[in-house]
């Protein structure tokens, strides 16, 4: 019933999402968006410093690391994120496929170069799902294994508690990430409180650490490393895990508020912090052994691993929100079959809810514990999904500020370029820990692109055949008419008809007049497009054309964060001549049973057919009556 999506372009689209207050939003964002990036200072101080990285816990390298930390938070999350990628919105919406989006209706004009980028874009895409399993993972153990530091002997229970933690996270997911938002928002505002205070107050004590805001003794530190420096980035880069969220979620809130979180709260409790803890470790080097939680006094430690874990929970919730946008435009953009999309939310249409990606999910999360048993061990994991989408989204950005905002070719060029070469050093930190635990991501990225791959080639494949075996719709209706359809007899109803090819007579049509030798009142030859922006206003959603007496055809079009409704579009007929009564009108679905040939290799043909037979109804999806809907079968080879 979806035809591929088209490139339409338009100014801008007067359907955008209902904004509550900044505040309100601002405090969502917090307690949404910020959490994966607010809990890394759990691990990352303690990582760099372990045995792996050969790095001396010397006053200089503390204040090396640290301010190579600081740095990196400032060039890639503020720079980079929260200053130039925020404004590469797809009409609000953001993520890897949205970005896609942009850069190939940018480079429209090369079929070659397009084809490319789309291919990227959807290889970041599934490395972002590689990423949603392992943040809830690691962040959650991180946090319950603070208990360790309360007493030895509580080590037993971080496995069972992290498990316990995580599967009700999950399972509260389906009460909208509105809610998650409001309850996590003020818990982790008190999160970034603590972080702060407990910050500054060590910085106090030890204001040395201060000369960590030079940049310079960032690039001290880097450069003295040798090839371990590869080790050491790998660490650090734990810090900044959470940035692509920043872009995945903001069809959730907004650009204003994400950014207004990130430099009036965020950032500042995150430096703070990360330099109170290099200044406790210049005062007492034994703290490496969990230097976050030894900023506490030891009364005060259990509390914080409570409040560590809640944050912990909120660290989850980033990327979770991120996937089901993620999911949602993979389907409307043709790379994944049909499942059922939830809205949770009547004032932010952006906030979604999909059980199928939510349980998924939760399965992935569960055996990443299970298999690495340690936030340490995790912490091997983690990095090189998100660095390697990172780098995908340096490149997809410059198509979109220079082909399609056209800025001055030497900025877009020094701009990418500077930011290629710090990805490139943050993914080869990262690969050198592919070994310890980052082929998991990567294994789940590769398995999702095959997917996806297989699914867009197969509906690809589904189309041609049904195109090169269709009858041409026009000269049907035209024969129809002049051999006498008005002596037919007559169903005194609408019948509609959802063909993915509009040129085409669809096959229930045929089946209609072969089995029962009967024509509808009124015929409607039915097309779904989705297009490459996000949401298409109500005045531009529909394409009506009378083909002849008693015969329609109508495109509907739907951007890929529209929720499509077939019988609410219909009912926008009526003012271009078309009337239908919902009563009497019946929708008439062709169900293609798949017959492998030699189109694609047998595992690629047999996957697909698994797929199209386990993909949610055309009538779910697109809210046809379920009692106004027929279906009839034919076989199509693949």
């Amino acid at each position: 019933m979806t035809a591929p999506a088209s490139s339409i372009d338009s100014a801008d689209s007067s359907h955008t999402p209902a904004r509550h207050g900044l505040a309100a939003l601002t405090l969502g964002a917090i307690g949404v968006v910020y959490g994966d990036i607010g809990t890394s200072p759990l691990y990352t101080v303690k990582e760099v410093f372990t045995p792996a990285t050969g790095v001396a816990l010397t006053p200089d390298a503390l204040i090396g690391a640290v301010s190579a930390i600081v740095w990196a938070l400032m060039l890639v999350v503020t720079l980079k994120y929260v200053v130039l990628i925020l404004r590469a919105d797809n009409r609000g919406e953001g993520g890897g496929l949205a970005l896609t989006a942009l850069a190939t209706q940018a480079v429209r004009n090369r079929p070659a170069l397009r084809r490319f980028l789309l291919l990227m874009g959807v290889f970041g895409a599934t490395l972002f799902y590689g990423d949603s399993v392992i943040t809830p993972a690691v962040s959650v153990m991180g946090a319950i294994e603070g208990l360790e530091i309360v007493s030895p002997q509580l080590a037993t229970y971080v496995l069972p508690l992290s498990i316990v933690v995580i599967v009700l996270l999950f399972v509260v997911q389906k009460h909208g990430t509105h809610v998650v938002g409001r309850v996590f928002g003020p818990i982790i505002l008190l999160w970034f409180a603590l972080l702060a205070v407990t910050g500054a107050l060590q910085i106090a004590q030890q204001p040395a650490i201060l000369a960590a805001l030079n940049p310079w003794r960032a690039l001290q530190f880097l450069s003295g490393r040798g090839w371990q420096v590869f080790a050491v980035v790998g660490a650090i880069v734990l810090a900044l895990t959470g940035a692509e969220a920043l872009y995945a979620d903001m069809g959730h809130f907004g650009a204003k508020p994400i950014r207004l979180a990130w430099t009036a709260i965020v950032f500042p409790s995150l430096a703070l912090n990360y330099l109170g803890q290099g200044a406790l470790l210049m005062r007492e080097p034994s703290a490496i052994d969990n230097p976050f939680y030894r900023l506490f006094p030891a009364a005060l430690v259990l509390p914080v691993v409570v409040l560590a874990a809640m944050a912990a929970v909120i660290a989850s919730q980033a990327v979770i929100s991120g996937a089901y946008s993620m999911t949602k435009q993979a389907i409307q953009l043709g790379f994944l079959p049909r499942m059922p999309v939830r809205n949770t939310s009547a004032a932010e249409a952006g906030q979604i809810y999909i059980a199928g990606v939510n349980w998924a999910l939760l399965v992935g999360v569960l055996g990443a514990v299970l298999l690495f048993r340690s936030s340490s061990a995790l912490a091997g994991a983690y990095g090189i999904a998100v660095t390697l989408t990172m780098m995908i989204t340096t490149v997809l950005t410059f198509f979109v500020i220079r082909n399609g905002w056209r800025l001055p070719a030497p900025l877009a060029w020094g701009a990418t370029i500077f930011f290629l070469a710090l990805d490139a050093l943050l993914v080869a930190g990262c690969a050198i820990k592919i070994v310890d635990g980052g082929w998991f991501p990567l294994a789940l990225g590769g398995l999702l692109f095959v997917l996806m791959s297989t699914w867009a080639r197969g509906r690809k494949a589904l189309q041609a055949h049904l195109s090169a075996e269709g009858l041409e719709l026009l000269p049907f209706v035209e024969s129809l008419h002049a051999y006498g359809d008005a002596e037919r007899p007559r169903a005194m109803r609408t019948a509609i008809y959802p063909v993915a090819n509009p040129a085409l007579v669809p096959p229930a049509l045929l089946h209609n007049l072969k089995h029962y030798q009967v024509l509808h009142e009124r015929n409607v030859v039915l097309t779904v497009v989705f297009c490459d922006r996000p949401y298409v206003p109500d005045s531009e959603r529909l394409n009506l054309e009378v083909l002849a007496p008693a015969f329609w055809r109508l495109t509907l079009t739907y951007g890929f964060m529209d929720q499509p409704d077939v019988p609410a579009a219909l009912a926008l007929c009526g003012a271009k001549g078309l009337q239908t009564e919902p009563a009497e009108t019946s929708y008439f679905l062709s169900r293609e049973t798949l017959v492998p040939r030699a189109g694609m290799s047998h595992w690629r043909e047999a996957l697909f057919a698994t797929m199209s037979r386990n993909a949610s109804s055309a009538a779910d999806y697109f809210r046809l009556p379920g009692n106004a809907v027929v279906e009839l079968g034919t076989k199509v080879q693949i």
